[in-house]
């Protein structure tokens, strides 16, 4: 961030809207008002952080404006599209969709904050949608996830799940065969699905509703209608929670 995009801040910390129009000095005039402000700057320099601090401000407040309007557009993709997992209270009053990756690092960290989220509140909808982007490996386990719900349904795809989000380690045929085994699963049925279209659709339909919400990374949060990029810890997620529910 340059001075040319903090100036317009710090003379809006101390400057009355209709106090300054620099279009109506002439040139003169406008360098001598730029030599006053380099030298106010300079006597005042932790002026720089506030104005940083009013422009973060300003553009985190017009980025979750645009999240909220893109996600109110997309409520039907999000909430309602026949065939992502439904966990949590089907009925409840809040829901949560969380766009997440198997091989995240950070939807991993988040993946037991999320379950003790839901399951302490026990009013809340919690939605999962499959966004493999780090690799082969995170497309492997999406396949797998997803077949599984297919082949054997919801209850064993949340053990899945909540397998695969607590898995250290490489993803890859061998270790999802053992996987399958240790949890009784119908594994050529689900291997035998991984390629079919029907998984296929839904991994492209996921990954078309991210592209249309500009999500490019994971874990991704919809608390309803506000879009939470990245990582948040459990206080926070219960605060919005509280929040919308005050509303």
């Amino acid at each position: 961030m340059t001075l040319r995009h903090v100036l317009p801040a710090v003379i809006a910390l101390g400057t009355p809207a209709a106090a300054l129009d620099l279009d109506a000095m002439t040139e003169a005039e406008r360098t001598a008002f730029g030599a006053e402000v380099r030298a106010y700057i300079l006597e005042n320099p932790t002026i720089i952080r506030e104005a940083i601090g009013v422009l973060q401000a300003r553009e985190q407040a017009e980025q979750a404006a645009a999240d909220t309007a893109m996600a109110q557009a997309a409520t039907d993709a999000l909430f309602n599209d026949g065939y992502s997992f439904v966990g949590g209270n089907p009925d409840g009053d809040i829901t949560i969709v969380e766009f997440l990756d198997y091989s995240c690092g950070y939807c991993k960290r988040a993946f037991p904050e999320v379950e003790s989220l839901v399951s302490q509140d026990g009013n809340i909808r919690f939605i999962v949608k499959e966004l493999p982007i780090l690799g082969e490996q995170s497309v492997i386990a999406a396949q797998f996830a997803v077949a599984t719900q297919i082949v054997m349904g919801d209850e064993t795809y949340k053990q899945v799940h909540d397998t695969l989000m607590e898995f250290r380690g490489d993803i890859n045929t061998q270790s999802l065969t053992r996987l399958s085994d240790t949890l009784g699963l119908e594994t050529q049925a689900i291997f035998a699905k991984m390629g079919d279209e029907a998984v296929t659709d839904v991994i492209n339909a996921n990954r078309a509703l991210a592209q249309q919400l500009q999500i490019s990374g994971t874990p991704t949060f919809i608390i309803d209608d506000q879009m939470l990029r990245g990582y948040v810890p459990l206080a926070d997620m219960e605060q919005i929670v509280a929040s919308l529910r005050d509303d």
